[in-house]
């Protein structure tokens, strides 16, 4: 069993609500999937991604949750916490939004809540991986104080390793 709290579920800020997936959430899942450019998965291949997301939640303490805007209350991405490429000790923290929503903050805004979550589960380091021709994604990184640790090489080109200590 762990030794580390549950990450809260639930996370409000000024302009977002993070909270569990739904099964409602599947097209709009979709749909942020097809912004990688590599097709669109089936409503059913994601239903199927959420409900491993939710299993792994329940065994490991954290989670990758669904991004809504306040006022708006519509879906406009994800953020979390995941395993990945590194540990349930130090778990990687991901985000990734809807294009149309870029630039306003939100990914800032919903990854500064989650690194609460994560003080908040006791742990002590933070990992994060980008692909380095993500620029904005790495100023996010940055301004939550996350430094760089290494490079790799994957399929998909260099990947940059950040890496945050907690308080």
């Amino acid at each position: 069993m762990s030794t580390y709290e549950t990450m809260p579920f639930h996370l409000e800020t000024e302009r977002l609500i993070l909270r569990p997936w739904a099964e409602s959430d599947a097209a709009e899942f979709c749909a942020l999937l097809a912004e990688r450019g590599n097709g669109t998965p089936t409503v059913e291949h994601t239903r199927t991604g959420i409900a491993k997301q939710l299993a792994a939640t329940a065994t490991t303490g954290i989670a990758l949750l669904p991004v809504q805007r306040r006022d708006e209350g519509d879906f406009i991405g994800y953020c979390g916490l995941v395993i990945g490429r590194s540990t349930v000790e130090e778990p990687e923290i991901a985000y990734e939004l809807f294009q149309r929503v870029h630039g306003r903050g939100y990914a800032t805004e919903a990854a500064g809540a989650v690194l609460d979550a994560a003080v908040a589960t006791g742990r002590r380091r933070l990992w994060s991986t980008v692909g380095a021709w993500n620029t904005p994604s790495i100023r996010v990184l940055e301004k939550l104080g996350f430094g760089r640790d290494h490079v790799s090489t994957e399929d998909s080109g260099e990947v940059v390793w950040f890496t945050r200590s907690l308080p």
